[in-house]
């Protein structure tokens, strides 16, 4: 599929050719280019974009992520069922070319916002083809139903085993296309990942396991990327169980971890976090996070639990090999300066979700990658009922400073409420937060057009292989 605007940064025009906003940021108008057209090769129209957001917002829809919308005026009313007429949300069709976004709020990331799968079209004329607007799973999106409108198309799709894609001939800009195919391979396995790699089976990988940098460094340098990536390693703690539901003894958890010895020797490339958003354009948040064993054992012993006595024994979940290093770092960390005993316990990423989900775990090992270049992405999850909050925790003062910080049109306002917001989120500690991403991968030097981005959202079209 191909987003409004494309690239990290939306610097890169895509489904659109231009935008242009108010002086608030709050009214958006994006224009369609008219050669635009869906795998099939019928028109792209902002119909579609507005059916699209229609279907994603429709309570009967359920729509995973629909929180993503709610920048638009009323999206997020009209998704709860707290009105039910579709044409108050604040997105217009005018025409077939000129779609209309009205927001609840300024939002000058808005054109990197719309390069989020949420607000990617759907084909309207398949998807009701198959169909009414609000079923789920239907034939419209499997192959041979499947239709885009991106610079590749869906040819082969098994699951758990392979993903493949042609060159789109209907694309507006297919002339430009630098590869005639993609395969994509779901490897769970980082280590199975990168001895594919090795063995000449793929041009790129997802990740390099920590462990095998040094002998790849050596090695295969030539091979080897390590970039900056907007992301947060951390754990979740559910503030509703024994010990947990204590602030303090969440602090001390915080305190008594030697971020420094992890990204040193097990997350190599990643930095230690002292704070929960890393950093993007102007927004640095605030230090809060150091490594003091001493205030750690303070505070626990403050919280009832010296020397960690009575304290209730706890369990971490993780769901895949490569976390178990880090979390046995924690678990010997936590035991040594705290004589706390914490197990691990690895789950299936289904039942993962699940026991989060319904807060039935105590520490969970967990990571965000940001979904756009924006502080939000980072702070809008610890919010009272978002999906992705998963920890019991809420604070009414944290919601009025991002709620306040949305209306601010001067950036530097803005940014300074976001950074109070965070320090009322790093002292109750309902994440710890552990280390800033950093990508460690495996890529052939044949592939040419692909550079570092923050968010790794590669435009696919400029890509292309040397002889």
């Amino acid at each position: 599929m191909s987003a409004l605007c494309s690239h990290d940064d939306a610097t890169m025009p895509g489904a659109a050719s231009s935008w242009e906003h108010n002086a608030d940021m709050t009214e958006w108008t994006f224009h369609l280019r008219p050669d635009g057209r869906w795998s099939d090769g019928v028109p792209v129209t902002a119909g579609d974009f507005v059916f699209s957001y229609h279907r994603l917002l429709h309570p009967d829809f359920i729509g995973p992520y629909a929180e993503m919308l709610f920048f638009i005026e009323n999206a997020e009313a009209f998704n709860k069922g707290e009105i039910s007429d579709f044409s108050m949300v604040g997105v217009k069709a005018e025409g077939d070319l000129t779609l209309k976004l009205k927001l609840r709020e300024p939002v000058p990331f808005l054109p990197a916002l719309t390069s989020h799968y949420t607000w990617f079209p759907v084909p309207e004329h398949v998807v009701l083809r198959h169909g009414k607007m609000t079923d789920r799973f239907t034939r419209w999106s499997v192959l041979p139903f499947h239709v885009g409108n991106g610079p590749f198309k869906l040819t082969k799709w098994r699951f758990h085993d392979i993903i493949e894609c042609d060159r789109n001939p209907h694309y507006w800009d297919h002339a430009n296309v630098g590869l005639n195919g993609i395969r994509f391979l779901p490897v769970e396995n980082p280590y199975t990942e990168s001895r594919a790699f090795l063995g000449g089976q793929l041009h790129t990988t997802y990740q390099l396991p920590s462990d095998l940098i040094k002998s790849v460094k050596r090695d295969y340098p030539e091979m080897l990327r390590q970039e900056p990536y907007v992301g947060t390693v951390f754990t979740r703690f559910n503030v509703q169980r024994p010990g947990l539901s204590d602030a303090r003894v969440r602090l001390a958890l915080a305190l008594s971890i030697d971020r420094e010895l992890i990204c040193e020797h097990i997350a190599e490339g990643f930095q230690p976090a002292s704070s929960l958003t890393p950093r993007m354009g102007n927004y640095v948040p605030d230090p809060f996070l150091r490594f003091d064993p001493a205030e750690a054992r303070r505070l626990l012993a403050d919280a009832g639990f010296p020397g960690g006595a009575n304290f209730p024994r706890l369990s971490m979940l993780i769901s895949r090999p490569s976390a178990r290093a880090s979390a046995e770092a924690l678990q010997a960390m936590w035991r040594q300066h705290l004589n706390i005993i914490v197990d691990i316990r690895n789950k299936d990423w289904g039942s993962y979700i699940t026991a989060q989900q319904t807060l039935d775990y105590d520490i969970a090992y967990a990571g965000w990658i940001g979904d756009y270049l924006d502080p939000t992405t980072f702070l809008n999850l610890w919010t009272e009922g978002n999906g992705n909050n998963s920890t019991g925790w809420s604070d009414p003062e944290y919601e009025r400073l991002l709620r306040e910080a949305a209306l601010q049109a001067e950036p530097a306002d803005r940014l300074r409420l976001f950074r109070q917001a965070e320090r009322i989120l790093m002292e109750g500690q309902p994440v710890m937060p552990i280390c800033w991403y950093s990508r460690n991968y495996l890529h052939h030097p044949s592939v040419k057009g692909w550079y570092p981005l923050l968010l790794d959202q590669h435009p696919w079209k400029t890509i292309h292989l040397a002889n």
